[in-house]
């Protein structure tokens, strides 16, 4: 699966794989997002009371919320629009971070039913969090119709050579489905499913390195994904379509909230901010505020790709952004060129944000903040 593994092959920029054997030297470019827009914000607000875990989403708290729009394809607008709605909404109380997703559906199946079984190779629900947004030290959650779960922790991002912690699990996790139609059954059409989860915040310390209980006004890193395989009916039970050429399934359709630019959820600078507030839902709204330093993180993760790109090309990292065709800044508002200084096998790039603060960046994309 090209959106699991780590990504060392050369592509080019719009994410479409070729042999090492077969591209030229010149042409190698690191995998970089093909988008130059914004990630998507969201302000999540506090609820008025504990909610009920059981994937129905009648509370009035989350009908009373403000939903995500519609996902998009993971590449972004350059794509189709999905083939079926699905959108996103959070609450959050001092005891649990709590997500919602509705998607429309009218084949509702499902297969797994082993905790931390790779739930991707049925359709499912993904959630991803950075909570310090340094793109290390993430976790991912999936989960299928049948409420089979697969919880993770990424100590960086594949492409980096991360590693994921399967055997890690979130404690205290809950989770509910509800499914408006029959599972498994291709007899009828159905409406869709709905997810609905409780995270407790005193699991998500470990990444956020601080006690985690958001302060009204903080910022996270999410994204949500949604994978959709095609499907037909055989012998009275869906399976996924095979390609006659290549006798495997049909890729995947993935849909998320932010899109990533390129098939490839583990690019968490390509996330979505969400902004804690502590007006419940129809108490008023909170005005969305964009930090200085994540200007500054923009523009170093496009020095950090093209410093990747280099390095394939010439076997050592460059301490000059004119030589990595970055003579001007990514972004308005950032210190340029950045203080630069290399070894054989190694980098680090900072730049000054409009605020002072300085953010450092190392050949791993280990993203640092500092005044």
């Amino acid at each position: 699966m090209i959106r699991r593994l780590p990504i060392l092959v050369p592509v080019t920029t719009l994410a479409f794989l070729c042999s090492p054997s077969v591209a030229a030297e010149s042409e190698y470019t690191f995998p970089a997002p093909a988008l130059d827009r914004l990630p998507e914000t969201y302000i999540c607000h506090m609820a008025a009371s504990p909610l009920v875990i059981d994937g129905r989403l009648d509370e009035e708290d989350w009908e009373a919320t403000t939903w995500t729009d519609q996902f998009v394809d993971i590449e972004g607008d350059a794509k189709v629009s999905p083939r079926f709605a699905t959108k996103v909404a959070m609450l959050w109380d001092d005891d649990y971070l709590y997500i919602g997703a509705e998607m429309e559906e009218p084949d509702v199946w499902a297969t797994l039913q082993e905790r931390d079984s790779v739930i991707f190779h049925d359709n499912d629900f993904e959630v991803f969090i950075d909570p310090n947004g340094d793109t290390h030290e993430y976790y991912e959650l999936e989960i299928n119709a049948l409420g089979t779960e697969w919880d993770l922790l990424l100590t960086k991002p594949y492409r980096d050579n991360g590693t994921a912690i399967n055997s890690w699990d979130i404690k205290g996790l809950l989770t509910g489905v509800h499914v408006d139609g029959t599972l498994n059954d291709p007899s009828d059409a159905d409406v869709g499913w709905s997810v609905e989860i409780a995270i407790p915040w005193e699991v998500l310390e470990e990444c956020a390195h601080k006690a985690t209980v958001p302060r009204p006004g903080e910022q996270w890193r999410f994204n949500f994904s949604r994978v959709q395989w095609r499907t037909e009916v055989v012998d009275g039970r869906y399976v996924k379509v095979v390609n006659p050429e290549t006798g495997k399934p049909v890729p995947e359709d993935n849909w998320v909230w932010s899109p990533q630019g390129l098939i490839a959820m583990h690019y968490p600078e390509m996330w979505g901010f969400v902004q804690f507030s502590d007006l419940k839902p129809g108490e008023g709204w909170d005005r969305y505020f964009r930090f200085p330093e994540d200007d500054a993180k923009f523009a170093l993760m496009k020095f950090y790709y093209a410093q990747r790109t280099y390095f394939r090309e010439h076997g050592r990292f460059s301490d000059d952004a004119g030589e990595l065709g970055l003579v001007e800044a990514p972004v308005k508002g950032v210190s340029w060129p950045p203080v630069i200084a290399v070894t054989p096998r190694m980098f680090e790039a900072s730049v000054t944000a409009s605020n002072g603060k300085t953010v450092s960046l190392i050949q791993d994309g280990h993203l640092r903040i500092s005044e």
